[in-house]
């Protein structure tokens, strides 16, 4: 079956103009009536894999999803791009279920959405029903459910693996987000899929930016947060149902738009609830781990973690709802030890002393990266098994300067202190210990030792950061358990006699990340014609009774007033505006962009949209010894974005740009390439009014957030190739 065709539905009905990932390449396996797995970050696009195919294949496709609380929107999105679709689940009353059987019968629909347990339940009788039905194609969702070494085990998924033996000549397509070699190993055999083709797309998510602070005063810090943040769409997790509820209300209080959900809740409060943030009536949700898996709310723009995940799984998860239509977003983590600890309870599994292990390794791990002083992104991507080759730029690390000092004496009194208490006492009880504290959990036998005290110079924040320190660098080694103790080393010895000194970290923060909301738009939006945009887009909603992102995501609606179109064969252009959703809301968002365009005698800026450029497949680069900016002056004359460059190398826009910039001067890219002719001459006079090129910074600060360091930079590019010219 041709990939033409898939490909014309892919822009017809969705509205994009290239796949992404390996959309195309699972697409191609599962009408060719293979078995599939496919990992792909949350946010990617994994729905198209099967959403594609069960348009093209002769017969129905059984979509088993974990969540019926999110199976109506995913139908409604569905039936909103014109494809026939249905769901069932225990929300409906019987006369729904028959009418969804009988549409089911009479071959109308395509899609149909089931939660594992009804798939599978009184006795054979619903397979018995798909016996008798051309069944083409069986999906299923958030597959990761299947394995007990994942975040997020559901028994009933293990029955999954009876549809193989039901309907062995039907392929099979498994997808998710997150899922190490344990779990993969799990969903290729409990599934029977042993020959399964397996496509994984990388797991960066380059728009998101992972920040992580110490859980120090953290409610006064996360209303410093979200002060900045009032109008935009966030969730909040917290570890306990209690937690939750407080928080919710503590910041209700604050003036805030915010509702909690937590199993606790009886079913009507948690939907309502869910629905009203869906349809941004309400901005924030305090959740608890029971919210939030698969939700296809495309405009969260942050997620904060009040208290620690299980595991990186979890915290991968959890972080990739938020930004999913590709524009910036943000996760924040509060963090301590002592949630490390506190979850270690929790992490035992009775009778089954490997998964136990399994499950206090993944916690100490999701510490380690608490405590992470390299970049996060490397760290997560390297969890799953992928490299990143350089540093991204994105997360809070990479916006720090990590300044060493002479720390041999802080070594010396830390390992002593190990030593002399028997190695024995967790690092807590170590740094009090060495600050000389009064508490009573301080061994009377302890006060007498020379040790005791000798560090009360030093802050019990900074001694947690150097025990940390000594533990990376291996001068020190804590023990595996609920309960871990630190040790001593080999390389300790050298420490205590003086033979070798050692190097600290102490953190210093750098200039403060200035985020845009655009993620691979290089042109700036109007933002008064974003938000008239926006309420066209409620209106429709609540006539459909959808939430907003169904209409349109807010990365489509910042296209529009971006490239401010004004008829039907320019707004078409942009992306995600199939052309059933032209033909039924066009006029109408035509309309309101016409008017600003008239208020602010704004002309159409869609010649200034690059055509969209399909990738080609690459062989890896570097191969024949090409430095870095090559790779990315190579890739941009292949007739890729600045953005596309950025995503498939892994590193930000701003890196990208300044690679570029290098090649100004030799003429191979010009200056109008990188940036609007109309930014140029402002640029250059901020360069002359500040005379020292060298000073970004204050350049920036002159011209503000409407310019990007990157513009400057290729500004200067040509400002200095001209004056070296002028002068030879």
């Amino acid at each position: 079956m041709s990939i033409k065709l898939a490909q014309e539905i892919l822009k017809n009905r969705f509205g994009y103009d290239s796949f992404r990932m390996n959309q195309q390449a699972a697409i191609e396996c599962v009408l060719s009536k293979k078995d599939c797995v496919v990992l792909m970050p949350t946010g990617g696009g994994k729905s198209l894999c099967y959403q594609i195919p069960a348009m093209l294949l002769d017969g129905l496709t059984v979509v088993i999803s974990p969540l019926i609380a999110l199976m109506k929107d995913q139908v409604d999105a569905l039936k909103n791009n014109g494809i026939e679709a249905e769901f069932l689940n225990s929300s409906q009353t019987s006369r729904e279920q028959a009418e969804v059987f009988q549409r089911v019968k009479s071959g109308q629909t395509k899609l149909l959405y089931v939660a594992p347990e009804r798939l599978l339940q009184s006795g054979d009788l619903f397979i018995d029903f798909l016996k008798n039905i051309n069944v083409s194609l069986f999906a299923i969702d958030e597959a990761h459910c299947i394995s007990s070494w994942g975040h997020d085990f559901r028994p009933e998924y293990i029955q999954l693996g009876k549809l193989k033996r039901y309907f062995p000549e039907i392929p099979v397509i498994a997808l998710t987000a997150t899922a190490d070699k344990l779990v993969r190993k799990d969903i290729f055999e409990r599934l029977n899929i042993a020959n399964a083709e397996l496509f994984i797309s990388s797991f960066n998510r380059p728009n998101i930016h992972y920040r992580i602070e110490p859980k120090r005063n953290s409610y006064a810090q996360l209303l410093e947060y979200l002060e900045r943040r009032r109008e935009e769409s966030g969730i909040i997790y917290c570890l306990s149902r209690s937690s939750t509820m407080s928080l919710a209300a503590d910041l209700r209080d604050e003036g805030y738009s915010v509702l909690p959900y937590h199993a606790g809740l009886d079913k009507a409060t948690r939907d309502k609830n869910q629905e009203l943030f869906l349809k941004d009536e309400v901005k924030i949700v305090v959740a608890t781990i029971a919210f939030g898996m698969g939700i296809d709310k495309s405009n969260v723009r942050f997620v904060v973690h009040c208290d620690l995940p299980k595991n990186v799984e979890s915290y991968y998860q959890e972080t990739g709802r938020a930004g999913r239509d590709g524009l910036e977003s943000e996760a924040l983590l509060f963090f301590s030890w002592a949630d490390v600890n506190k979850l270690k309870g929790f992490a035992e599994v009775e009778g089954n002393q490997r998964q136990t292990e399994i499950m206090l390794r993944k916690l100490n791990q999701m510490g380690e990266f608490g405590d992470l002083k390299s970049c996060r992104r490397r760290f997560l991507l390297k969890y799953f098994d992928e490299d990143l080759s350089e540093n991204c730029g994105n997360c809070d690390n990479c916006l720090k300067d990590f300044e060493t000092i002479d720390g041999t004496i802080i070594a010396q009194k830390a390992l002593s202190a190990v030593y002399r208490t028997g190695q024995r006492m967790g690092l807590g009880y170590l740094v009090d210990f060495l600050r000389g504290s009064q508490s009573q959990k301080i061994w009377e036998q302890h006060k007498s030792l020379k040790t005791y005290g000798i560090g009360a110079d030093i802050s019990k924040n900074e001694w947690f950061e150097y025990f940390r320190d000594l533990m990376a660098q291996g001068f020190l080694k804590q023990s595996d358990g609920q309960f871990p103790v630190l040790q001593l080393t080999e390389k300790s010895v050298d420490v205590l006699k003086g033979n070798v000194s050692v190097e600290l970290i102490k953190a210093t923060i750098k200039e403060e990340k200035k985020s845009s909301l655009v993620s691979d738009v290089s042109h700036e939006y109007f933002k008064d014609l974003f938000a008239d945009l926006k309420t066209v887009r409620t209106e429709f909603a609540r006539g459909e009774n959808v939430p907003p992102y169904v209409i349109f995501s807010d990365a489509t609606l910042v296209e529009m007033a971006t490239f401010l179109p004004l008829d039907l064969n320019e707004m078409s252009r942009i992306s995600g505006i199939g052309e059933l959703k032209l033909q039924k809301y066009g006029a109408d968002f035509l309309a309101a962009i016409k008017r600003y365009c008239e208020e602010n005698d704004l002309e159409s800026r869609i010649n200034l949209k690059a055509p969209r450029r399909e990738k080609k497949q690459r062989t890896k680069r570097n191969e024949k010894g090409q430095n870095t900016y090559d790779v990315s002056l190579e890739m941009f004359l292949s007739g890729m974005s600045v953005g596309e460059i950025a995503r498939e190398r892994g590193v930000t826009n701003s890196t990208v740009e300044n690679h570029l910039a290098r090649f100004i001067q030799s003429g191979e890219i010009a200056l109008t390439d990188l940036v609007h002719e109309d930014k140029i001459e402002p640029i250059r006079e901020a360069i002359v009014k500040f005379q020292d090129i060298g000073a970004l910074s204050s350049i920036k600060e002159y011209l503000g957030e409407d310019y990007t360091y990157g513009e400057i930079r290729a500004v200067l590019a040509d400002f200095t190739g001209r004056a070296n010219a002028a002068t030879r």
